[in-house]
């Protein structure tokens, strides 16, 4: 058994790309997911954390679905504001992206976001933020098996999710 350990604040920069896929796969929008890496962090830093493994993702990954699911519901308490025009994305000035990937990016995480909370949930933890099954069935308080059998029908959703967007369109020829 591993002893509790403090969790190191100087390291949360190393799994802030692995947080950021997490947080926008569960949210679908690249903002959200910005906000959501940064509410995660404040609250992870607020006050000392004690970690019962070597594990820091599996903690922070558990802290920002926590997080995500607090929001959520803080929301449905509010009265929604008018949303914005979809079709405007704001300017990324990276070099390193690119328009294709970009697009591709928003559709995959907007088909993930739209799929039931425990496909969801698995499909984050394993396919975007790098989990193993057996992490991410301890992380969702689940079986192994179950991890195995929602990483499936996750797939199977987010395919049919993508052959059916815009940018999937089948022509029906062939």
């Amino acid at each position: 058994m591993v002893p509790d350990r403090m969790l190191d604040p100087s390291t949360l920069g190393d799994h802030i790309d692995r947080l950021f896929r997490a947080a926008w796969a569960l949210s679908g929008s690249r903002a959200e997911a910005e906000d959501l890496v940064q509410e995660t962090f404040a609250r992870v830093l607020a006050k000392p954390r004690r970690i019962r493994n070597e594990d820091d993702i599996g903690y922070l990954l558990k802290v920002l679905r926590n997080t995500f699911i607090s929001s959520r519901r803080a929301a449905a308490r509010r009265l929604a504001p008018e949303a914005l025009d979809d079709r405007f994305e704001p300017v990324d000035h990276s070099p390193a992206s690119r328009p294709d990937q970009a697009v591709e990016a928003r559709e995959v995480f907007g088909v993930i976001a739209g799929l039931p909370d425990s496909f969801r949930d698995a499909l984050v933890a394993v396919d975007v933020a790098g989990l193993s099954y057996a992490e991410a069935a301890e992380l969702l308080g689940t079986k192994e098996a179950t991890i195995t059998s929602r990483l499936f029908r996750a797939r199977a959703q987010v395919a049919r999710g993508m052959k059916s967007s815009p940018q999937g369109v089948e022509t029906g020829r062939g």
